[in-house]
């Protein structure tokens, strides 16, 4: 059999499952965010293409956390399934080592990380700020359509608003009667002829203008005795209805979504060293994630091989187990960088050479076959089991 037969097949059987994978775990992701935007269907009467857009802008910052790991687990499965089906072994019988077994998951394992760093460096950015402004344009054209005449709106938090009459070409309210309790103590009564809302994409901010009115405070502690009333020609509300809509409290653009010159800008202009931290944390994070796929393919082949009894439940879990040390050591390094511990240069780097030095030794413990001894462990303690259970039912 050829090398190249040999190669095709070995891709084929890691494709399959990376494909199935992938959709299953992005499904899963994307069940965490349908409660909330379907809620903008129902109740502020959002477009369903205006959702769907939405969920586009999600996709790629799934995809760049989904994709290393449905890449893990079709190669667990499909080197398990080798090795299960003894086919392992009839390679190498015929003269095929596993280093050269290795060589189409390393190109795999090429190809997705070069897919997995467009996604965090360029995509993921881009689809982050797109998504923030996006929910913005919805809400801030929601705000005076969902103001109807004649009835009380409380849909801002802390303010109850009315008006007599609406404009709907030009979007002037007349006859505009708020209700502002957002300052508890001191409670605010307003009236307006004219109101209209300006929004403000720029920082996430929606302002209620008011022309022609006057504004009654009466404070509720001890100065509850005192009234105050104040005329203006122009007066301004800030509503930051971005933020109730999406649950982000940030007015300002985040690290993750600004793109790689923005965030080299935004590093050299940095007036203190805990901010440059972040930025650097930033930056070195986007490159070390697109190179997880390569230093899975080197953990994948010999787990896979060495896990072949156990079934396709266990190379489900191993995967979930795996990435689930990859992403916690990632973490922790993430917060050693942005505390100034460590250099971010080196931390954020530290759990690739981690998984590369493991994978490496794990690999060459399996071309030398010299299996590993923690992978017989959980079948003895299941042996044992089944000879302690079976002993107890003999009479």
């Amino acid at each position: 059999m050829s090398s190249l037969r040999i190669h095709r097949y070995i891709s084929r059987e890691i494709s399959v499952p990376v494909v199935l994978s992938l959709l299953i775990f992005t499904f899963v992701l994307l069940m965490g965010r349908i409660p909330k935007l379907t809620e903008l269907v129902v109740s502020k009467g959002v477009p369903s293409r205006e959702i769907i857009q939405l969920f586009s802008y999600l996709m790629p910052t799934f995809f760049s956390i989904t994709m290393p790991l449905s890449f893990l687990l079709g190669i667990l499965l499909a080197f398990g399934r080798l090795s299960a089906d003894s086919e392992f072994i009839a390679l190498k019988a015929s003269g095929v080592s596993l280093y050269a077994l290795l060589k189409p998951v390393l190109l795999m394992g090429l190809c997705f990380s070069l897919l997995t760093g467009w996604l965090t460096i360029i995509v993921e950015p881009a689809s982050k700020s797109a998504f923030r402004s996006k929910l913005f344009q919805i809400a801030s054209s929601r705000a005076s359509v969902g103001v109807q005449p004649g009835i009380f709106n409380d849909n801002f938090d802390g303010l109850v608003l009315y008006t007599r009459g609406m404009d709907e070409r030009q979007g002037i309210m007349e006859g505009v009667f708020i209700s502002d309790e957002r300052e508890g103590e001191t409670p605010a009564t307003i009236v307006a002829k004219q109101g209209r809302f300006i929004p403000d994409p720029k920082n996430y901010s929606l302002t209620l203008r008011l022309s022609n009115g006057t504004i009654h405070r009466q404070p509720t502690g001890k100065k509850k005795a005192t009234y105050q009333t104040v005329g203006f020609s122009t007066y301004d509300i800030n509503l930051d209805l971005a933020s109730q809509l999406a649950d982000e409290k940030q007015r300002h653009r985040s690290r993750g979504e600004l793109s790689w010159s923005e965030l080299n800008e935004a590093y050299d202009a940095a007036d203190n060293e805990k901010a440059k931290y972040r930025f650097a944390v930033e930056k070195h994070k986007r490159v070390a994630i697109a190179f997880a796929p390569m230093v899975f393919a080197l953990v994948g082949v010999p787990l896979g091989l060495q896990s072949n009894r156990s079934g396709k439940g266990a190379g489900f879990a191993m995967a979930l187990a795996i990435a689930l040390v990859y992403y916690l050591l990632l973490s922790v390094a993430s917060t050693l960088a942005g505390k100034g511990a460590l250099p971010a240069s080196v931390a954020l780097w530290l759990p690739n050479f981690c998984f590369l030095f493991g994978g490496s030794y794990f690999l060459h413990r399996t071309a030398i076959e010299q299996p590993m001894s923690f992978f017989s462990w959980p079948a003895r303690l299941l042996g044992q089991l089944k000879h302690l259970i079976s002993g107890k039912e003999r009479p």
